[in-house]
This record gives structure tokens, C-alpha cells and sequence, in this order.
């Protein structure tokens, strides 16, 4: 009698709950919840509910990752935003790379769900300095009935400038805990699956008019700055863009992640007085009219 393996998922999503504004923050292709930790663990001591949720894929193996696609990723941020909803009034969306595309589909798809926006390193197009050439091609690969089985490996600098930062998230990765670092290989097929987000998103980017804050560094290996300058003409509302001198991709981690922290922090509680004082200016209008 054939014995059937039990297969344990563990899931890595973090949700750290505290007030009544709550900011959903999505980890980016091939990654872990993990790379958000140090900005989600600021916005919670500021009093906010903050949901890191891992998405449909992640934190296994790339054979997990290979079969996973874009809809699933998404259908992953659509219930973990049902989960906010459920005990705040106020909710933004955020990511690192392709974590920012997936939030800026939420905003397209709930514009009255979603306040605001918190972009960390915005990916479109993988265009950075250190990426191979034939990286230039990958932008045309979509999801086809054939399957794409090889995969791309990840090579240095790894997203990141702070070299002691670098060889701990390489040794995470080399011990093959997926869920605190990641993988080590990204499958070509995610790659196709990325682009045909991208795509949707791109096509009603000026119908997302919530506030939205953009941090980039001039520097990205992965994804050049070409991209939030895409995001900043294009996009519908106020965009406040940051452009950071010392880090690469990964700036929720790399050297200036405490000007991350910070200028998050400042645009969320700005945009917090702003829902309120627009709130209050209803009020009165509403309490005039019926005087």
C-alpha cells in the first residue's frame, strides 16, 4: 500500500494589527514577506495595522513558483486587502518591485478601497545596470501553452549595495529557506507571467488617482529609474517621488532603508490628516445644508 507524503505549507505572512489605517505591503517576484519586515515593523510602532501577505507560489521551490501564475498572485493581495478591510477604515497598498504593480492593480480594481499608494522600487521592465543582456528580451516573453521549464539565476549584486546586508541574504538563500530569502533561480515562466501583469496594469495607468509615494534608487541593478519616471508621468493623482543616491533594488533592505522607513512614515501620516480634514469639510458642508 502506497504511502502518500504529507506536504506542510508554512506560510510566512506577517500581520502586525494596530489601528483603524491599515498598509498592505507585497513582497516582489521570487520573494518573501521577509524583505518588507523593517518598514512594516516602523509603520507598526506609528499605531498602524500592517499585513505583509505571502503570495500563491512564493516561499517553496521554483517548481511551486513555475506553476503559480500572475491571477494567483494577485487573487493572494485581493484577500489579504478583504482581510485589512475588515478592521480598518483607511487602507494603502504598497510593494517592493513587482509587489508595487500588483498594488497598483488593487487600486485599479477597488479605486474606492485603496487610499493611497507606497511604490518601493516600481517594476515595469527589468532594465537595470547589472542585468545580463538578453535581459532586454525578457520583456516580450508571455505565457505560452508550451512550457517554459529553465530558469534565471539570481547573480550579484542581488538587489542590494550594503555588502554585509548582501551575504546574509545570500547565506539565507544558499541554506534553501525560500521563506527567508527567497530562491535562488526565478523560473522563466514567472518572468512571462510578470510582463503580462505589467501589461494589464499599464493600459488604465491614468485611472489611478490615489496619492502615491514612489521611492527608486538612481542606481537599481535590477530595474532602472527609467521606471518610476514611467509611473510619475503617467499615473492619475499626486505622486511623490523619492530618488535614493546610496542603494540598489532592494531598498526596503539596502543602506538607506532608514530614509524608507522615514519618508514612508511622513506620507502616510500626511495622507492620513488629509482623508480627515476632508472628512471634517464634509461634515460642515453637509451640516450647513441642513441648516
Amino acid at each position: 500500500m502506497a504511502v502518500q507524503e504529507e506536504i506542510q505549507i508554512v506560510d510566512r505572512s506577517q500581520f502586525l494589527p494596530g489601528g483603524r489605517l491599515g498598509i498592505l505591503l507585497i513582497h516582489g517576484l521570487g520573494g518573501t514577506p521577509v524583505e518588507l519586515r523593517f518598514i512594516a515593523q516602523g509603520l507598526s510602532r506609528a499605531g498602524h495595522t500592517v499585513y505583509c501577505p505571502q503570495l500563491a507560489g512564493h516561499c517553496g521551490t521554483p517548481e511551486e513558483l513555475r506553476r503559480s501564475t500572475w491571477q494567483e498572485w494577485y487573487e493572494s493581495v485581493e484577500q489579504a486587502h478583504d482581510r485589512l478591510k475588515q478592521r480598518c477604515d483607511i487602507v494603502l497598498a504598497g510593494g517592493l518591485s513587482m509587489g508595487a504593480i500588483l498594488a497598483l492593480r488593487l487600486a485599479q480594481q477597488r479605486p474606492d478601497d485603496v487610499h493611497g499608494l507606497l511604490l518601493f522600487a516600481p517594476t515595469l521592465k527589468l532594465d537595470g545596470w547589472s542585468m545580463p543582456w538578453y535581459s532586454r528580451l525578457l520583456q516580450y516573453v508571455r505565457p505560452l501553452p508550451v512550457k517554459l521549464e529553465f530558469d534565471l539565476p539570481e547573480h550579484e549584486p542581488y538587489g542590494l549595495k550594503d555588502e554585509r546586508v548582501r551575504a546574509l541574504v545570500v547565506s539565507a538563500m544558499q541554506s534553501g529557506d525560500a521563506g527567508q530569502a527567497g530562491i535562488f533561480s526565478t523560473p522563466m515562466r514567472s518572468f512571462a507571467h510578470l510582463n503580462q501583469l505589467v501589461s494589464a496594469v499599464k493600459k488604465d495607468l491614468d485611472q489611478v488617482r490615489q496619492p502615491a509615494l514612489i521611492v527608486h534608487p538612481r542606481h537599481d541593478d535590477m530595474a532602472s529609474l527609467r521606471n518610476a519616471q514611467y509611473l510619475q508621468a503617467n499615473l492619475g493623482g499626486l505622486v511623490d517621488t523619492v530618488v535614493l543616491d546610496d542603494s540598489y533594488h532592494m531598498v526596503t533592505l539596502d543602506q538607506q532603508r532608514h530614509v524608507v522607513a522615514e519618508r514612508t512614515a511622513s506620507f502616510v501620516s500626511w495622507l492620513e490628516g488629509a482623508i480627515a480634514a476632508k472628512a471634517e469639510v464634509a461634515r460642515l458642508a453637509k451640516g450647513a445644508k441642513a441648516d
